[in-house]
């Protein structure tokens, strides 16, 4: 199993993702369309989870049901992350900028947040970067 690592770009906050999803999806499963189609397509589908970078840190993540097949408007050919709509809230991990997707090894994933902390706040993100530079997320 690996994962994907992406930049939720135009969001905030993960209230924003999932307002944004919301409008966009209503109560079906939610899709993240992306040029690319992972190459390694068995590894994500066995498990894998788009995790979400948000400000610069990864927030959240969601499970990835299915990857299909699209074609935009402008007749190209894309690849659609079908996720689930649940969004699992992770501890807090900066990362710097980067442009599309990346496979995101599980071993360097951030754990999800036990129930209960779902709400709580995030940290500054000079903090965070702190933390993580020290070992601790």
């Amino acid at each position: 199993m690996i994962h994907l690592l992406k930049l939720c770009v135009g969001a905030d906050s993960v209230e924003d993702l999932l307002d944004w999803q919301k409008a966009h999806y209503g109560t079906g499963p939610a899709r993240h369309i992306t040029r690319m189609w992972p190459k390694r397509a068995e590894e994500v589908l066995d498990g894998g989870s788009l995790y979400w970078v948000i400000k610069g840190v990864i927030l959240a993540r969601q499970r990835i049901l299915d990857l299909a097949p699209v074609t935009g408007a402008d007749g190209i050919s894309r690849c659609a992350f079908v996720l689930d709509r649940t969004v699992i809230r992770t501890e807090a991990m900066p990362r710097r900028p980067f442009q599309g997707w990346r496979y995101f090894p599980a071993a360097d994933a951030p754990r999800d947040l036990p129930a209960g902390r779902e709400a709580e706040a995030t940290l500054p993100r000079d903090l965070q970067a702190a933390l993580s530079e020290i070992g601790l997320r």
